[in-house]
């Protein structure tokens, strides 16, 4: 619990680490698809590097912080209770992988080392070797000159080989180059074709190691372990005036491939003499976390493994739905002037998105497209459209959040290449992260402006639309669309100020706007009114915001959450939050939509957001979030809700313990709330009658 606080309160930190426990769970459930639990190995994984390069790095910064101002006391121990942690799935990993491996052998799907290959494989591998990998491995020799925080890579494999000659040992560094050559090569069938043989690149390299240095150096043996270093993913923005924000972040990308190192894996039987070496050359303090590993790092490649065996080894594949009051009219505004539209992805394809902005690129009443893009997709049909919207003359303009974390790159290359073909680029504000979710289509329609607006909770991003969920709002709202509008005008010109009646801003007004909602609630209850809150969010940390949930329990209103990532609110503790219930979903597809709903005396007030509660959601990043009018939305939305409180398959209480244990079923029906999602919706499709999107447009 943190010092700070006068209320229970876990660090944000250690709540993050029980999620990826969760995740680790999936892996670890012998109900989950075999093929799946190995690619969840690997969702866990590329998960605990991210936390490494964001998380554990600024608890470092914090330590150095503090130490310099005679404190550090409470950061330490924080670190302490981290590594602690770390140690502790990391030790739940292995023997997960091994059960594993022992499953695939189950089924007829072997995961082999080195040792294990027959000869004729073992010589397959050598020929495969020679003519595919060798010319994508240079090792680098390390002497008493080599700087390995220079030249070693955040977050990718290496192999440390230490190749002995008499009492002499020199040591190499060889990258496993899993940009090149795929992690897992399938071995050619060898008698029963049912038997399916995968070897990982790495071992690969190892089988053929002699050979690679046979010629150069003389030796009696070769060893080799496999190590990962992650590094510090901030950077400092120069604060140079004649930069521009990308010459800035340009600059700032360079500092990340040189950061100091945070963590660094390393294979638990590598000898002493290699790890020494290794920490002096490293300059590994005291302060990193060294966590001692098994033989494979860099599970993140595991999200990709592949299946060799039957269909029935990974989900089977779910059809996403078209929604029918888009395709009951010609185009995609006819749809949206007749009715407001929400879709939840992935259950509904993400393409309504794309073909909305591709008719919007050639149709002669569109006069302007506004979007902001914060993650897409690295073949994006949205960018394509937004170009050839430019090329019919549309006045297209689109604001690239340059700052979005380890997209950086990417979305620089993106506004280069938009600028390029005409569109207009715009940065925002450097001081605030525009992580909103929106679209603004102007269109002239007997002979007025009318404006259609996209407001969501994810990104424009084809590829995770089809595995996070996210709701999104297609609306011709008079007064939301102008506030769209606002919206954008904000985050060209930061001087101007507005006041939005619908929309709740980031950072503009949501506090305020989130208290008075939170303490609305409290005074109903406390004049002997009904009172609820109920939320959906991917992380609650929040000092402010967790305080005044706590403020409504004491004061008897019922709070519902379904939070997936960090909650720093602790559920349970007698006199404070009795009365709040929190509980958390991991299944196949990532949960990411923000839902806001509160009981407003039974007329219910629901928002979508894009926007966690979070202090950098709320106060430093521009974030937006829209009521929902329709009352059919707001009911679906709510039916939505209803149903994951009701999971009684992949929903884990979370409470003061952080146990992470499933909710108990009792003799309630058996309900996995993913797939009963998709039903509910399936169902909403199938029996929405064909003229009723066209009564409400005559009505």
């Amino acid at each position: 619990m943190s010092a700070q606080t006068h209320f229970p309160y876990l660090e944000k930190e250690l709540s993050w680490l029980s999620f990826n426990e969760r995740v680790l769970q999936e892996a670890g459930d012998p109900k989950v698809p075999v093929i799946e639990r190995v690619r969840f190995l690997g969702i866990y994984s590329n998960n605990q590097d991210e936390f490494f390069r964001v998380r554990v790095a600024d608890v470092r910064r914090r330590i150095l912080i503090d130490e310099s101002k005679g404190g550090g006391e409470r950061a330490r121990a924080l670190l302490a209770a981290i590594n602690e942690k770390v140690l502790q799935l990391q030790t739940k990993f292995d023997e997960i992988y091994l059960q594993l491996i022992h499953d695939l052998a189950r089924r007829n799907i072997f995961l082999v080392n080195e040792k294990q290959l027959t000869e004729a494989q073992g010589d397959w591998l050598k020929r495969h070797f020679r003519e595919r990998i060798r010319r994508h491995i240079v090792p680098l020799i390390v002497d008493e000159h080599t700087d390995l925080v220079r030249h070693l890579n955040d977050g990718n494999t290496y192999l440390v080989a230490g190749i002995r000659k008499g009492p002499e040992t020199t040591y190499c560094l060889l990258e496993v180059p899993t940009a090149q050559i795929p992690r897992f090569i399938q071995l050619p069938a060898q008698g029963s074709k049912k038997r399916k043989t995968i070897i990982l690149l790495d071992n690969i390299i190892r089988h053929c190691l002699e050979e690679l240095f046979t010629g150069f150096f003389e030796f009696d043996s070769v060893e080799c372990f496999s190590i990962k270093l992650t590094r510090d993913a901030e950077f400092d923005l120069s604060d140079e005036i004649e930069m521009s924000l990308m010459e800035k972040m340009s600059s700032a990308l360079k500092q990340r491939l040189t950061a100091e190192p945070v963590s660094f894996v390393y294979d638990r039987d590598m000898p002493n003499h290699m790890l020494e070496m290794l920490r002096e050359k490293m300059g590994i303090g005291s302060y990193d976390s060294m966590i001692p590993g098994g033989r494979y790092h860099c599970f993140r490649d595991f999200i990709g493994f592949p299946n060799p065996g039957r269909a029935y080894l990974e989900h089977p594949k779910v059809a996403p739905l078209r929604s029918r009051q888009f395709t009951q009219y010609t185009n995609s505004f006819e749809a949206i002037r007749a009715k407001d539209v929400l879709l939840y992805y992935p259950y509904h394809t993400f393409n309504h998105v794309t073909e909305m902005l591709r008719q919007a690129a050639f149709d002669p009443a569109v006069r302007s497209i506004k979007i902001n893009i914060y993650r897409v997709a690295k073949h994006s049909q949205i960018v394509h459209s937004l170009i050839e919207a430019v090329k019919n003359g549309k006045d297209v303009s689109v604001v690239v959040e340059l700052q979005a974390r380890f997209d950086e790159e990417a979305n620089i290359e993106w506004a280069k290449f938009l600028t390029e073909h005409g569109v207009r680029i715009n940065f925002g504000i450097p001081t605030l992260k525009i992580h909103s979710k929106l679209i603004l289509i102007k269109r002239l329609e007997e002979g007025k402006i009318r404006q259609y607006a996209h407001i969501g909770t994810g990104n424009f991003h084809e590829k995770t639309a089809k595995i996070y969920t996210d709701f999104a709002l297609f609306t011709c709202h008079e007064e939301i669309c102008n506030e769209v509008a606002n919206v954008f005008e904000f985050i060209e010109h930061s001087y101007k100020k507005f006041k939005f009646q619908h929309l709740v801003v980031s950072p503009n007004d949501a506090r305020r706007k989130l208290y008075s909602l939170i303490d609305r609630e409290i005074q109903n209850k406390l004049m002997g009114k009904p009172a609820g809150i109920t939320l959906k969010i991917n992380n609650l940390v929040d000092n402010g915001l967790i305080k005044r949930l706590y403020d409504a329990s004491r004061n008897g209103v019922k709070v519902k959450m379904i939070i997936r990532g960090m909650c720093s609110l602790l559920p349970g503790v007698p006199g404070i939050s009795d009365n709040i219930e929190v509980i958390s979903v991991v299944d196949r597809f990532l949960e990411h939509p923000r839902i806001m709903v509160f009981h407003n005396e039974g007329d219910p007030k629901v928002y979508l957001s894009s926007a966690d509660w979070m202090t950098r959601n709320i106060d430093k990043r521009i974030e937006v979030g829209c009521p929902i009018y329709d009352v059919d939305l707001k009911q679906r939305i709510l039916d939505i809700l209803d149903i994951q409180f009701r999971d009684t398959t992949k929903a884990r209480v979370i409470d003061r313990e952080q146990k992470n244990r499933y909710v108990k079923r009792g003799n309630r029906k058996k309900i996995r709330s993913q797939i009963a999602i998709y039903d509910y919706l399936f169902e909403h499709e199938r029996t929405l009658p064909r003229n009723s999107a066209a009564q409400w447009k005559n009505n």
